[in-house]
C-alpha cells in the first residue's frame, strides 16, 4: 500500500522538477526566455528560357534576388528554365514546398503562372512583364498574383533621342542617317520599347530612316546576329535590340561591322565597350526587390504595379564619350518632361 501512494508522489516531484506544463513548459524546452525562431520567409524565382546569363532581364531579376536575400534576410533560391515546357514544373516545385513567393520572370510565363497560381492558392506569386493568362490568352487578375508592369516605351524613347541626335548630326560612325531595332518576338514589352524608340526617331529627326527586324528567339545569339548584318547591309549604324541572349548576337553584328548599338534592360554597355552607346534600362532588379520586400512586410498587393521614369523604373545607362554633350541634354530634357507628362511616349510601333 505504501508503494501505491510513493507513485503519485514521486510523478508529482517531476513534474514539479520539469517546470510543469504551462508556460513554464516552453522555458524547459528553450531556455528562459527564448521565444521560437521565426519561419524564414522563403523566395523562390524562376527565370524564363533566356536564361541568368542573358545580360538582360533574367540576370537582373536574379541581381534583385541577391540583393534581397542580403539586405532582408530572406531565403532565396533560382531555378533556371531551358525550355517553355519547364515553366509549369518549375514554378509548381516551389509552390508545393510552400515557398512565402514564387516570381515568374517574363511575358512568356502568363499562361503558365496563371495554371499554377490558381492550383496553389494559398501561395503568392509575381510575374515581370504581364498578369495571369488563361489558355485562352486572356489576362484574369488573381488575388495571390502581383502584376509587374513597365513603361519601357518611357526607356525607349530616352535612347531614341540619343540615336535621332547622332543621326542628325552624323556623328562618329553614324552617317548613313539609318537606324534599326530588333526584337526577340513580338510580344508587348518588347515592341512598346521599340515604339518608344522610334516615336523620339521621327519627332527629332524625321528624316532619319528606320528598319525594324525580329529574331524570333531569346536564346540565340547567331539569329540576332543575322538580324543585325542584315540591317547594316541596308546602311543602318546605330542598332537597337530588344531581344534578350539573342541581342547580344545583334551587338557583335555592330562590333565586327564597326557600328554602333544600343543595350536593352540592363546597362549593356560592359558587353562591347565602345560600340554600345548606351542602353535603356529597365530595372527588373528593383521590382524583384521590392515584391520581395512586401512579402517580407506584409504589404504584399496582388493585382498591378507600374514601373516608369516617375519612380525610378526605367532609365537611361551609361553614355559612351561618343556621345554629344547636346545629346546628353536632349535626353536628360526629354526624361524631365515624362516625367512631367509633357511627353507621352507611345506604346504603337509605327515602321514594322
Amino acid at each position: 500500500m505504501k508503494r501505491l501512494l510513493a507513485l503519485p508522489i514521486l510523478a508529482a516531484l517531476i513534474v514539479s522538477a520539469c517546470g510543469g506544463t504551462g508556460s513554464g513548459g516552453a522555458q524547459a524546452t528553450g531556455g528562459a526566455g527564448t521565444a521560437p525562431a521565426a519561419k524564414a520567409v522563403r523566395i523562390g524565382l524562376v527565370t524564363d528560357v533566356g536564361g541568368l546569363n542573358d545580360k538582360s532581364f533574367n540576370t537582373l531579376a536574379n541581381l534583385g534576388r541577391q540583393d534581397a536575400e542580403k539586405d532582408l534576410k530572406v531565403e532565396t533560391k533560382v531555378t533556371e528554365s531551358k525550355q517553355q515546357a519547364d515553366y509549369v514544373p518549375n514554378l509548381t516545385s516551389y509552390a508545393q514546398q510552400g515557398y512565402d513567393l514564387v516570381i515568374s520572370v517574363g511575358f512568356l510565363m502568363t499562361n503558365s503562372t496563371w495554371k499554377v497560381a490558381k492550383q496553389f492558392p494559398n501561395v503568392k506569386f509575381a510575374i515581370v512583364d504581364g498578369a495571369p493568362a488563361d489558355d485562352a490568352g486572356k489576362t484574369e487578375n488573381l488575388p495571390n498574383v502581383a502584376n509587374l508592369f513597365f513603361a519601357q516605351q518611357e526607356a525607349g524613347y530616352l535612347v531614341g533621342v540619343i540615336a535621332a541626335e547622332m543621326a542628325k548630326a552624323k556623328v562618329g560612325k553614324a552617317t548613313n542617317n539609318t537606324v534599326c531595332s530588333m526584337g526577340g518576338i513580338p510580344i508587348p514589352p518588347v515592341d512598346t520599347f521599340i515604339a518608344g524608340y522610334q516615336h523620339a526617331l521621327q519627332t527629332i529627326s524625321p528624316t532619319t530612316k528606320i528598319l525594324n527586324g525580329y529574331s524570333n528567339d531569346f536564346v540565340d545569339q547567331q539569329k540576332g546576329k543575322e538580324v543585325g548584318l542584315r540591317h547594316i547591309d541596308q546602311g543602318c549604324d546605330i542598332l537597337f535590340q530588344v531581344a534578350g541572349g539573342s541581342g547580344l548576337g545583334y551587338i557583335q553584328a555592330a562590333k565586327e561591322k564597326g557600328k554602333y548599338a544600343i543595350g536593352v534592360d540592363a546597362d549593356q554597355a560592359d558587353v562591347a565597350p565602345g560600340v554600345v552607346i548606351t542602353s535603356a534600362l529597365k530595372r527588373v532588379n528593383k521590382a524583384v526587390y521590392d515584391s520581395i520586400k512586401a512579402v517580407k512586410e506584409n504589404t504584399f498587393k496582388s493585382g498591378d504595379t507600374f514601373f516608369n521614369a516617375a519612380n525610378e523604373g526605367i532609365g537611361l545607362g551609361k553614355l559612351d564619350p561618343v556621345v554629344p554633350a547636346s545629346a546628353k541634354a536632349a535626353a536628360d530634357k526629354a526624361l524631365a518632361d515624362i516625367k512631367s507628362g509633357a511627353i507621352k511616349p507611345k506604346t504603337d510601333i509605327a515602321v514594322k
